[in-house]
């Protein structure tokens, strides 16, 4: 079960500092505050959620789903990004069942592995519609996703790039792998690779 953005693509990318930037933006125009002050809201506020919008919609009234997702997720988002064959034939040789669990909406989830020429090689795509709204590192966003496949947690290894929701999988019972690119976590004592093509030889 992977994660999409900054899991089964390089960071260096840039891609999700680019929707970093709009989620920021929407959060400073909604809220009627200058960007700074947007960032230092979203970072305390998002801490208590899974993702920015849940957070907004929990304590700040908010409601207007897909006018947000439009805005942080536009269709030329992804301009940068090319296909990865050597990702391909790595995913496509791994001898287990693949799925991926997205907290972003399924547009930009297809949009994403459709660029990277890997769509095809998953079972099922769950995203944050599917988990309604609340995604990782609720139980429920886990839970609903594998019994959708017919999976239990003890079956099925799950790799993220973002400590808090590893540590979510790993306190279900389950083995999470963090994909920590940069180095930046080794503090953690998670099991770590910097990408995605260690995977054969640890599974």
């Amino acid at each position: 079960m992977f994660d999409l953005d900054n899991t089964l693509y390089s960071e260096h990318t840039g891609l999700e500092i680019g929707v970093l930037k709009r989620i920021n933006a929407f959060v400073a125009e909604y809220l009627g505050i200058d960007t700074d002050e947007a960032v230092r809201q979203r970072r305390e506020g998002v801490k208590h959620y899974g993702t920015t919008l849940e957070w907004l919609m929990k304590e700040k009234g908010f409601s207007d789903v897909e006018r947000y997702f439009s805005f942080v997720h536009p269709d030329n988002e992804a301009d940068g990004l090319t296909p990865d064959a050597h990702l391909a034939d790595m995913l496509e040789q791994l001898p287990y069942r693949k799925i991926v669990l997205t907290n972003s909406p399924m547009e930009h989830a297809i949009r994403i592995l459709e660029i990277l020429g890997i769509k095809s090689l998953f079972s099922g795509i769950y995203d944050i519609r599917f988990n309604q709204l609340v995604g990782k590192p609720h139980p429920d966003a886990f839970y609903r996703t594998l019994n959708a496949e017919g999976l239990s947690v003890e079956e099925t290894v799950f790799i993220d790039d973002l400590p808090k929701y590893v540590q979510g999988y790993q306190d279900l019972g389950g083995r999470a792998i963090l994909k920590d690119e940069g180095d930046r976590f080794s503090h953690l004592g998670m099991e770590r690779i910097k990408t995605v093509h260690e995977l054969p030889a640890i599974l």
